[in-house]
């Protein structure tokens, strides 16, 4: 399975569910939001280990820097 995304797009999910998981933790969100947010959290996580996005394919979005070859 290829990778499609890059690392600054990594970091930044990474961050954003670390941040909803700080607001769910304080009781800024909760109820419907917060389980919602809840699962985008869970799969900002899962697609930045992994490095591959299943909604960049149809799009053929690709944040992974690429090799040249000259």
């Amino acid at each position: 399975m290829k990778q499609n995304m890059g690392s600054a797009d990594r970091i930044i999910r990474l961050l954003a569910a670390v941040v909803i998981g700080y607001l769910y933790s304080t009781d800024l969100i909760f109820g419907t939001l917060a389980s919602i947010l809840g699962i985008v959290a869970v799969v900002f996580v899962l697609t930045s280990i992994i490095g591959r996005c299943p909604l960049y394919v149809p799009f053929k979005i690709l944040t992974q820097k690429t090799k040249q070859t000259a």
